[in-house]
This record gives C-alpha cells, structure tokens and sequence, in this order.
C-alpha cells in the first residue's frame, strides 16, 4: 500500500511539474531562468539526502556479502559471473549506440549555431579524463575517507572488497563485526524509506525547472536527435529483456519489472541511477534475489554496468562528428569503443556525468568537445532514458546472477547447518 501511495505521488508530480513548468515557459518567460534556478533545489533536496547515504550502504552491505559467503570460492565466482555480465553488456550497449548513430545519423545537414559557453565548467573537468593515470587513480583510493566524503563508488567498491575479504579470512572471531555492519545497513535501510518520501518533490523540481527552461519546444528541434536515441534505447531495452526472459523465464521477469517498476520512474525522473540504489536493493530484496548475491553484485554494477550511459557516449560522439562533417572511418571508431569501453568504468549514475567522457573522447578523436553544447538542452530528456536503462540493467544483472548461484548458495547453507 505505501509503496503505491509513493507510486501515484511521484506520477502527480510528474505531471504537476510538466504543467507548471509549461506555464512559466510560455507565459513568464522572463522568470525561466530565476525560477528554474530555484525550483531545481527541490530536487537538488532530494538527490543530496540519497548521495547522503551512498556510501555507508554501498560499503555494508559490500562488506557483509563478501563477508557472509565466507567461501573465497563462492566471492570469486559471482565476483567473474558479474564482471563476464558486465563487460559483455558494455560491449553490445556501445555498439548499439554506434549502430543506430551510424543508420540514423541525426548529425547530417545540422545547421545550428554553436555556443561553447554552455559546455565550458564541462570542458575545464575533461582534460585528464581519457588517461590510464587518471583511470587508475580514480579506481584505487588514496584515502578511503576521501572516498567516503565526494562518494566515489568504485573507490569505495574497491576497498569494501579488500575489507570484506580480510574480515572473511578472520573467520570466526570477525563476525561480531560482520553482525555489527549488517545491523548498520538495516538502520541504512530504513532511513531510505523515509528519504523516498521526497522523491515526489525532487520529481517535480527537476521536471518543472527543465520545462521552464527549455519548453516543449526542444523536442521538435532536436527531433531526429531524440527519435534516434530513442530508437537505440528501445533496441537495448529488448536486447536486455530479451536476455532476462532466456535467464529468468517469463513469470520470474515479469515479477522483477513489477517490482522495479518505482526505481524505473524515479530515475526517469530525477535523471540519476545513482538516486535509487538504496530503493533498488530493497525491491530486489522483495522480488527474492539473494541478499548475499545483491550486497555484492549491485555495487559493482553502479561501477560498471551502466547500460543506458555507455550507448549514449557513442551515439553522442559520432553525433558530434557528424554535424561537424568530420569523416570517422569504421576501424577509427572501433578503436574509440574500445577506448570507451575503458573510460567509462566508474562513471558516477549521476545527470550528466557520461557528458565528461563524451567531451574527453571528443577531444582524443579530433571531434570538436566544444560541439557538446549542441545536445546539452536536450540531455536532461536523454539522460531520463538512459538512467532508467541503467536501473533495468543492473536490476537484471543482480537477479540473473542469484539464479545462477541458488543452488551454490543453498548448498553453502546447508554445509553451514550441518
């Protein structure tokens, strides 16, 4: 009942800030701006009480799923089912992306004026972004409590490895602190309950300060644009379905979208994956994932198993190059998916975080970074599709792995009882 109160919520708000933010586009317009700019906090509100609790629930549960397996055996071979996941989803979401940019090529005969001012506290973060020192160095923290304070996920997923390993080999002499971390991720846990209750006033913020900002309008201009990513989402969309229903069956994949049915709508919403991690591991708790299999697969699949981002970074590239008529030979763009398919590991589930890599892989292929001014109206919209892809892609992957593994787990179990 509480979690269809929240569901008709969040709808209302949609619709509420769509309307309001209509109002002020076509008749205030010269408020836009000073009320986008405030009526975004809202949503700034709630994404800042989520990020708030990322990190202490990222790294307990981590740690208590490594912890609790117990079985250096059992962490290895879900920690290479998920890897082997993850990388192969990559791979087929980037050439999606450069399928359809390609087929469609919503680039060519753009005749827009460009305005690097848009892109420019973009530019200024990219210039490092594409380097194996930069890669390494976002990947290992240099202080866990760093980490911990600018929530970096897959700093934190690296050394919730580390610790979880570590307090598995303690044996029995760690459980106490083992028993301590999972009492901490339940307290986590239920503060996440009363944090969605302000999902719907972070929907209608968000909503209504894009309206407000951009109009209706910008869905006809960047027509082709939309239409064409649209279709690369779809095709990932059934691709990844497609996968589930060979996984999971029809019952159990119909179950699982039901039950991730409000993480789908808050990231359509709010434009952040990232926003519903905690929501997400309680639904698929629900829907019966294994709690050791989630703790485990889940965080690492924020890191890196973002579907919907990693098809949009090439889609937008090429985009680029294509309404700058700069010629990408089919080997030159299959270096630059490759090139992507390293970069993007650890891109935060965050609005507009998959934009820095665009502009880093723009610069190391000669496309004009500059150019991204011309998708930033639109990306809001984009960014709803391509974060709700990036829930429906780990939500699958988490619950794929802990069919695989119920029968290792139950046996686990049952070693342990007897």
């Amino acid at each position: 009942m509480k979690n269809n109160k929240l569901f008709l919520a969040i709808i209302f708000s949609l619709i509420g800030g769509i309307i309001l933010g209509g109002g002020v586009f076509y008749v205030l317009p010269e408020s836009a701006d000073s009320f986008s700019k405030n009526i975004k906090l809202l949503g700034t509100i709630f994404i800042r009480l989520v990020q708030m609790i990322i990190a202490p629930l990222v790294f307990s549960t981590l740690v208590v799923g490594i912890a609790k397996m117990g079985d250096m055996k059992l962490v290895g071979r879900v920690g290479g089912k998920a890897m082997g996941w993850f990388l192969t989803a990559s791979l087929v979401s980037l050439t999606i992306g450069l399928i359809i940019v390609n087929l469609v090529q919503p680039g060519n005969n753009m005749n827009l004026s460009i305005s690097s001012l848009d892109a420019a506290d973009l530019l200024k973060n990219s210039t490092s972004a594409l380097t194996l020192e930069h890669f390494v160095a976002h990947t290992i923290p240099k202080s866990v409590f760093e980490a911990f304070a600018t929530n970096e996920i897959l700093q934190i997923v690296v050394f919730s490895i580390f610790f979880g390993v570590a307090l598995a080999a303690y044996g029995k002499e760690g459980e106490m602190l083992t028993n301590a971390l999972e009492k901490v991720s339940h307290v986590v846990l239920k503060m996440v309950e009363y944090i969605m209750w302000t999902a719907p006033l972070g929907v209608f913020g968000a909503i209504a300060a894009a309206i407000a900002k951009h109009g209706f309008g910008v869905f006809i201009m960047y027509g082709k644009f939309l239409v064409a990513f649209v279709l690369g989402i779809a095709l990932l969309w059934i691709v990844l379905i497609f996968v589930g229903y060979l996984i999971l069956g029809k019952q159990k994949l119909v179950s699982l979208l039901l039950h991730i049915k409000e993480p789908l709508l808050i990231a359509f919403s709010t434009t952040s994956s990232e926003a519903v991690f905690p929501k997400l591991v309680e639904v698929l708790e629900d829907y019966g994932a294994d709690k050791k299999v989630i703790s485990f697969t889940l965080p690492l699949g924020y890191s890196f198993n973002l579907d919907g981002s990693m098809m949009y970074m090439t889609f937008a590239s090429i985009f680029i190059a294509q309404v700058y008529n700069i010629h990408m030979p089919i080997e030159k763009q299959i270096l630059m998916l490759m090139v992507l398919m390293l970069t993007s590991k650890g891109v935060a589930g965050v609005p507009r975080a998959s934009l820095i890599v665009v502009i880093a892989t723009c610069s190391m292929f000669g496309i004009p970074p500059e150019g991204i001014a011309l998708i930033l109206p639109i990306d809001h919209f984009c960014d709803m599709a391509r974060s709700m892809t990036n829930v429906l892609g780990n939500a699958l992957s988490t619950a794929s792995i802990s069919k695989w593994e119920q029968k290792h787990l139950v046996d686990a179990e049952n070693n342990l009882n007897s």
